[in-house]
């Protein structure tokens, strides 16, 4: 049994995560690889007190990168999961205490 502090990792933030979090109150997050669903509801509830209408997750794909020293493939991104998810009402301030 995962507590809910070990199921959400970090919160993703990029271009597209900050348009889905102002104009279709969903959150991209990477957590836990054993977490499902159930889980990962309960824990965003908790930690943020929010209300989670739905919950998106996707196993994201190790990589390979390019060396930039000899051009070969070397470097390796690990393989994560990514959980999307969907506010009823109320929203998640990422950046608190930052400015």
């Amino acid at each position: 049994m995962l507590h809910w502090r070990e199921i959400i990792r970090r919160p993703i933030i990029t271009e597209k995560s900050s348009y889905m979090a102002s104009e279709l109150d969903q959150y991209a997050f990477v957590v836990d690889s054993r977490a499902n669903k159930i889980q990962i509801k309960q824990a965003i509830e908790k930690a943020f007190d929010v209300a989670v209408a739905k919950v998106r997750v996707a196993n994201m794909p190790a990589k390979r990168g390019r060396s930039y020293r000899n051009r070969q493939m070397r470097l390796r991104k690990s393989e994560y999961k990514k959980a999307i998810v969907t506010l009823s009402d109320g929203s998640i301030d990422l950046f608190e205490g930052v400015g």
